[in-house]
């Protein structure tokens, strides 16, 4: 059954694959993305060819852009059965390196961004009793790992709220999903696509040289995990497909597509909600 579709962070990476797998699927997809008129002008005309591709501008990180957007969906469909929350930023850097206002920014798109989508579509889902929303976060999912800091703890944060929301919106039969990709090829990992990086290097200096030593180990042995593993960004377009053809009420509130984990990322979600369980019923017991 063909669904309408809304995907942000469209014009690179895993949302452009993710906008022309769900077409080619028979899917309607409304392709979000910034700059439509000029810097992704290209890419936003590629698209739009696509059959019952629909692109339009959306900066998340603005609340008068987001409304407009939604605003406009609505228009021109009944409703939104999917939401995909792709946009978002990297980061790289000490914590103490990083000012506030460059944290704020990973938050702005990371954090806030999937907030303001999903205050837009609730009413439409909840009206409907019938939706989906998959939100993209961080392979590691439930660890952190030096030099990433502020970039994970956005991530963890929409965790956090996927988690949360899944039970507050139960009784309306909306499932959310997070998905953990892990390290891909992609315009985020390449450096193509500007992250937002701690901005104190004056600060940074006084780390090193320890500190680059160890980051520039962390990227080689990253970078060189995902050439051993060849690593397809396609594989995290077909993963939400999978999700948006699993039957309702069966989906899995956390869904890793990472093999370089080789199953430990399964296994410390599974861990983690047994823990969780334990320490629910201790407290509601």
């Amino acid at each position: 059954m063909s669904k309408t579709i809304f995907i942000t962070g469209t014009s690179t990476g895993f949302g452009k694959l993710m906008t022309i797998t769900l077409s080619r699927a028979g899917h309607t997809v409304v392709a979000g993305m910034r700059g439509t008129k000029d810097k992704n002008k290209e890419v936003a005309e590629e698209l739009a060819k696509l059959p019952n591709v629909n692109v339009v501008e959306i900066d998340v990180t603005n609340d008068k852009s987001v409304k407009e957007a939604f605003e406009d969906t609505f228009a021109r469909h009944s409703g939104i059965d999917v939401l995909i929350n792709n946009a978002g930023l990297a980061g790289f850097g000490l914590v103490e390196a990083y000012s506030i206002e460059q944290i704020k920014r990973l938050f702005e798109v990371n954090f806030y961004g999937v907030i303001r989508t999903y205050q837009a579509v609730l009413p439409g889902m909840r009206k409907a009793k019938s939706g989906l929303i998959i939100n993209l976060t961080s392979g590691a999912s439930g660890h952190t790992l030096p030099f990433m800091g502020p970039y994970l703890a956005s991530k963890f944060s929409v965790e956090a709220i996927t988690e949360a929301i899944q039970d507050e919106l139960s009784q309306f039969n909306i499932e959310n999903v997070t998905i953990q990709p892990g390290v891909y090829p992609t315009e985020m990992n390449s450096g193509s696509k500007a992250g937002v990086q701690a901005d104190k290097p004056e600060i940074a200096k006084e780390y090193d040289p320890i500190a680059s030593e160890i980051f520039n180990n962390i990227g080689a042995g990253l970078f060189g995990k995902m050439a051993e593993f060849n690593m397809d960004p396609q594989v995290i377009a077909d993963g939400v497909l999978d999700l948006i053809n699993m039957e309702e009420g069966t989906r899995p509130l956390r869904y890793p597509l990472d093999a370089i984990a080789q199953g430990t990322d399964i296994e410390f979600i599974n861990t983690r909600a047994e823990l969780k369980a334990k320490w629910v019923a201790k407290y509601t017991g």
